[in-house]
């Protein structure tokens, strides 16, 4: 369990499923677009603290968050990217439509983990809302992310290596193996 899955559990969301009633996918973001403080939700003072501060110039390039009610190999919920026309803040749950995964692996020393990070499209979106699966985001895009996510695993101290780009099947398929993941934790 990484040292972020005290800090991202969700246990004290229960109320709120990884689906609303429509199929959408609820996000609660954590870190806003543009912020170089990471923030993170704390489940044991219901609080959204700052966790990490990234080096001067970078910052996340969209919202970021997790899906509630999940719970990924990390050990902490699942993560999302959110696509949206403006960015949102902590603890601002945002209903989306998910277009695809980014399959990937981080390393902290010797141990390799799995680290996916859904990509999803926020409901009330109008720049974003033609977008349906991760093959309509152009490949120089998907590569920046890639960098990002690199770039910002090697601040923070591990690797991060991109294994694949799927599409909202495998996306969905990864939910509701998370969500298995957190009920039988529970």
């Amino acid at each position: 369990m990484s040292s972020e899955s005290k800090l991202r559990g969700g246990a004290n969301i229960p109320s709120l499923s990884a689906f609303d009633r429509e199929g959408n996918l609820t996000v609660i973001i954590e870190t806003p677009k543009g912020s170089r403080n990471k923030y993170a939700y704390d489940e044991k003072h219901r609080v959204f603290m700052l966790k990490k501060v990234l080096p001067e110039g970078m910052v996340f390039p969209h919202d970021f968050g997790f899906v509630p009610s999940t719970l990924a190999e990390d050990g902490d919920p699942l993560d999302v990217l959110v696509l949206m026309d403006y960015q949102a803040f902590p603890g601002c749950v945002v209903l989306a439509r998910v277009i695809g995964v980014i399959e990937g692996q981080q390393q902290e020393e010797k141990q390799k983990v799995r680290n996916d990070r859904l990509i999803a499209v926020a409901c009330p979106s109008h720049t974003h809302s033609d977008l349906r699966h991760i093959n309509d985001l152009n490949n120089s895009f998907l590569k920046q992310l890639e960098t990002f996510f690199e770039s910002y695993h090697q601040a923070t101290g591990s690797r991060y290596k991109t294994l694949n780009y799927k599409g909202p099947k495998r996306a969905l398929q990864l939910v509701n193996k998370s969500i298995k993941a957190k009920e039988q934790q529970t």
